[in-house]
């Protein structure tokens, strides 16, 4: 960890690197001093009011010690794999030069994750790390590289629950994102003998 001094975390909607890797930004910025940066590519409309779900997003980048995010401007459920996401993508990777990137994984049934993480094996094609995290909608997803988040669960919880607009909506009739990510955790810890971990699927990962 003494390697990585600045992370970039990607996702296509607010809430989205919460889930994928809340635990793991909180860990790394406060036991490892990471200087943590976030990116949403759009402003998740299509699930919400945009400038709400703009400042849930800010919100929870400050509970998890995020240094600053930056926000795209697409279209929700409507992102396109083209040259312009990819250099947008590059152009916030070549400002802070991240030791690792973060991203969605490339098999997700959504649209919007597939394009963004598409674009980012481009656009990070210079940069030493790069790992795939999971969400709900993620598919064929298996972790080697796995972050025991034990002591920063509350933190992801925090910053979950800081998406107000977003926490009951799973698809699931009373089920919470709070929920899920809890049992996500669980048998991810499981998998690597902690009590609660994320897991990621290395692209490029340099030890």
């Amino acid at each position: 960890m003494r390697e990585i001094q600045r992370a970039l975390a990607i996702g296509s909607h607010p809430d989205d690197i919460e889930i994928g890797c809340g635990g793991t930004i909180a860990k790394w910025v406060k036991e490892y001093g990471v200087e943590f940066y976030t990116m949403t590519m759009t402003q998740g409309e299509s699930g919400g009011i945009p400038e709400v779900r703009m400042k849930e997003q800010e919100a929870a980048g400050r509970l998890l010690g995020v240094h600053k995010h930056f926000w795209g401007d697409y279209k929700d459920t409507k992102l396109p794999l083209c040259n312009d996401l990819i250099a947008d993508i590059e152009g916030v990777i070549n400002e802070i030069k991240p030791d690792v990137v973060l991203v969605h994984y490339h098999q997700d049934t959504h649209q919007d994750h597939r394009s963004v993480a598409t674009a980012a094996i481009t656009a990070s094609r210079y940069t030493s790390n790069l790992l795939f995290y999971e969400g709900p909608s993620t598919y064929g997803f298996t972790p080697v590289t796995f972050v025991d988040i034990t002591d920063s669960i509350n933190q992801k919880y925090g910053a979950l629950y800081a998406h107000n607009s977003q926490v009951s909506k799973t698809n699931v009739k009373n089920l919470l994102i709070t929920q899920i990510a809890e049992a996500t955790a669980i048998f991810r810890g499981v998998e690597c003998r902690a009590k609660y971990a994320e897991g990621f699927m290395p692209f490029r990962f340099f030890l």
